[in-house]
């Protein structure tokens, strides 16, 4: 069965066609931006401890292998139990088996990419499990039905009246309440109510420490403490890529994380487990789905050093401006845009599109992923296994081909100045020409910048030519 197409210029223009939500969206991931700079400033060895943190993951994915033994061998040493899984169908057997070995029908789960990437909530959900996300953003989403629009702020795309009438149809709060502090209120007494009826508690992990066997879970809410403590039975659900080599590597990557998401020095909490507690059970599920096959990429494998800060796509503006839902993907964004690709490519193939090139996701990464360059390449790759649309593929030869006749490339270039100048805007920006539904052209230079270089060579200060009016 062909794999269904999910086109992103379609979906965003969805989103944008609410231009204050748009603008809203936008300005709110730009001050979560701004306060990243601000923190990153206040760290003299920032650029050090990014590149620290880029070398420590390339040692570690070059050695993945030996490092999960070791980490299953500590985990196992602690009381914990170690589970492999291959695929996300074997991930969300595996958790379904270990709920029903527990006789668990109800659990609370913190906030886990990895559990949306398998689906593992609609898979219990059909097995008669309830699943509680626990985190606030995260819990307002699963009431609405929808997926998280962003991996650290899940819920950044809906504003709060439209929490507080989300409240009101589930949990029974006045008409008409918008109040954050009012509304987070209510959120907790009802949470609190699904934390002491649970069995089970589910989490993600920041990070696995294969010297120890130690997992690190980093929260602002707590949510996942109580997740972890108040069950008898906590299961870890962590992706290999999440391992780190020591204990003392791990300070590099606290320091980073929050920075580099929310612009806070720490987060809140940041919960280190080794070991089941006294009384309870520790089961840890270790999912590969996809990550092997992305590690023996060679071009893309450093994709595998991100740490889910969110910084990439706080700072993108194809991001900012399109929302996260538009790139149908469980990490949207420029690393959603490089990870969804590589795994599904019949499906993803507009991702790498969704891209200005800006290079502001290199910039900001606290692991130092080539993101644009990555995107770049995938767009290369998608083309020459012919999952770009031909006629993109077309116009992109009948560029390259134009390109390499510079006479003729330079009297198309004074056709097109022509054209912009005189010719009425319907037929510019018409229907027929979907790349200029949402882009305007600036006014032509009246000549092209070959001819002024060949008039004014050797006198640079002379003016530039004029655009044409």
């Amino acid at each position: 069965m062909k794999a269904a197409t999910l086109d992103h210029p379609e979906l965003a223009a969805t989103f944008t066609s609410d231009n204050e939500r748009t603008h809203w969206h936008d300005q709110a991931l730009w001050f979560v931006r701004a306060k990243r700079d601000r923190a990153a400033s206040s760290i003299p060895e920032w650029e050090y401890l990014r590149e620290l943190a880029s070398k420590v993951k390339q040692h570690t994915i070059a050695n993945l292998p030996e490092l999960l033994e070791k980490f299953e061998q500590e985990a196992t040493r602690l009381g914990a139990r170690v589970h492999w899984a291959r695929t996300a169908e074997e991930h969300n057997q595996i958790v379904l088996q270990l709920l029903r070995e527990h006789h668990a029908t109800h659990v609370v789960k913190s906030k886990s990419m990895l559990t949306e990437e398998c689906h593992l909530n609609p898979f219990l959900e059909r097995n008669g499990i309830e699943v509680i996300d626990t985190d606030l953003g995260e819990r307002i989403v699963q009431l609405r039905h929808e997926p998280p629009s962003h991996i650290v702020l899940p819920a950044i795309h809906i504003k709060k009246e439209e929490v507080g009438t989300t409240f009101h149809e589930h949990l029974g709060t006045p008409a008409g309440l918008a109040d954050p502090q009012a509304l987070t209120e209510a959120a907790r007494v009802h949470l609190r109510e699904r934390f002491l009826d649970a069995e089970v508690g589910i989490t993600g992990a920041n990070f696995a420490v294969a010297e120890t066997g130690g997992i690190v879970v980093c929260t602002n809410e707590g949510n996942a403490d109580l997740g972890a403590v108040l069950p008898n039975v906590h299961i870890v659900c962590v992706g290999i890529e999440k391992l780190v080599p020591r204990l003392q590597d791990l300070a590099v990557y606290t320091r980073l994380l929050a920075r580099s998401a929310t612009g806070q020095p720490i987060t809140a909490y940041t919960s280190h487990f080794h070991g089941p507690r006294p009384g309870g059970k520790l089961e840890i599920v270790l999912v590969d789905n996809g990550r092997s096959t992305l590690r023996d990429d060679e071009e893309f494998r450093d994709a595998l050093h991100c740490i889910r800060c969110g910084a990439c796509m706080n700072t993108c503006p194809v991001y900012r401006r399109s929302g996260g839902h538009s790139y149908q993907s469980t990490v949207p964004g420029p690393i959603g845009s490089v990870l969804s690709p590589k795994q599904a490519p019949a499906s993803h193939q507009s991702l790498p599109f969704a891209c200005s090139l800006c290079g502001s996701c290199t910039d900001v990464c606290p692991v130092k992923i080539p993101l644009h360059h990555q995107l770049l390449a995938l767009r290369r790759q998608l083309a020459d296994t012919h999952h770009v649309a031909a006629s993109k593929r077309w116009s992109m030869s009948m560029c390259a081909w134009l390109m390499s006749y510079p006479r003729l490339f330079s009297g198309v270039g004074a056709l097109a100045r022509w054209s912009l100048a005189h010719l009425p805007r319907f037929v510019l920006y018409g229907r027929h020409n979907s790349w200029g539904r949402a882009r305007e052209l600036p006014d032509p230079p009246s000549t092209s910048f070959r001819a002024w270089y060949a008039a004014h060579r050797g006198h640079p200060s002379r003016p530039r030519p004029e655009r044409s009016h």
